[in-house]
C-alpha cells in the first residue's frame, strides 16, 4: 500500500496572511513532532495552496483507524499546549476527515497534490462511483507527471468532541477524498479541468465536489523529528509578562 497505513487524517483550512509565518513555525516545529510522537502516526505532510492563497492541506498517515480513538491521541487533543491553544482559533473554515484508506497506488510524496472532496449522490450510486474512482486510482499513477493516487472515506471514531475542536469552533467533514500526487503541476491542473472536473465527477454520480491544487511545504516521518523537538512558543514570554 502506497500510503503508510490503513487510515489517514485529511484536513483543509485557511490561515490569514498576518499569521502565516507564526503558523508555519508552530506547525513544523511543535505540532508535527507532537503528532508524530503518538503511536501509530507514520507520516505528516503539509501542503500550501499553489496560487499563494491562504489554503492549507494537511495529511497524517496512520497505522490503522484505531489510532484515531487511541488514548495517547485523545490525551493530546484534550490537552493542547499553550502555543496550540493560541493557534487553533486561527484555523479558518476547517474541514477535517478521519478516514479509512479505500484504495492506494503509487507514491504519495511529490511536489504537488490535487485533492478532491466529494460524496456519492445517493446510497444507490455509491458502489458505482467507488468502482469508477478505483479505476482512476489504478490508471493515474502510470501517466507522465503523476506518481500516485489514493482514495479515502470518512469514518468518524466514536469519541466526544475534543478540546482542540472546541477551540476551532467545530469542524466540517469531507465524505470521500481523492488525492492525486505528481511532479508536473500542469498535468494535475489538466485533470482538474478534465477527468476530475466537477462536471465529469457529477457524471459519475458524485456531489458536494470541492477541488484544490497544492504544493508541498513539509513532510516528515517520526525519525526525522527526533532531534528537532522542544521548540516553544516565541510569544509565550511576552504573553506571560502581559
Amino acid at each position: 500500500m502506497a500510503l503508510l497505513g490503513k487510515a489517514a487524517l485529511a484536513m483543509w483550512w485557511e490561515v490569514e496572511a498576518p499569521h502565516g509565518a507564526d503558523f508555519q513555525h508552530w506547525h513544523s516545529h511543535e505540532h508535527f513532532p507532537e503528532r508524530l510522537g503518538i503511536p501509530g502516526f507514520r507520516r505528516a505532510s503539509r501542503w500550501r495552496q499553489v496560487d499563494g492563497g491562504p489554503g492549507v492541506l494537511v495529511t497524517y498517515e496512520l497505522a490503522d483507524h484505531s489510532v484515531l480513538s487511541s488514548q495517547p491521541y485523545l490525551d493530546r487533543l484534550n490537552a493542547p499546549t499553550p502555543w496550540s491553544t493560541r493557534m487553533m482559533p486561527l484555523h479558518r473554515h476547517m474541514v477535517r476527515s478521519q478516514c479509512e484508506v479505500l484504495e492506494s497506488r503509487g507514491a504519495y510524496a511529490a511536489g504537488h497534490v490535487m485533492s478532491v472532496r466529494l460524496s456519492p449522490r445517493t446510497p444507490e450510486t455509491a458502489e458505482a462511483l467507488r468502482a469508477a474512482l478505483r479505476g482512476l486510482v489504478e490508471a493515474l499513477p502510470l501517466r507522465p507527471g503523476i506518481n500516485g493516487a489514493h482514495l479515502l472515506r470518512h469514518r468518524p471514531p466514536a469519541i466526544a468532541a475534543t478540546t482542540e475542536q472546541k477551540l476551532r469552533g467545530g469542524d466540517r467533514v469531507a465524505d470521500w477524498v481523492l488525492l492525486v500526487s505528481g511532479y508536473d503541476r500542469a498535468v494535475l491542473h489538466a485533470l482538474d479541468q478534465g477527468e476530475l472536473s466537477a462536471p465529469a465527477l457529477d457524471g459519475l454520480g458524485a456531489t458536494d465536489i470541492a477541488q484544490g491544487l497544492y504544493e508541498l511545504a513539509v513532510s516528515a516521518v517520526p525519525q526525522d523529528l527526533q532531534d528537532v523537538s522542544g521548540v516553544t512558543d516565541p510569544l509565550g514570554c511576552a504573553q506571560a509578562a502581559a
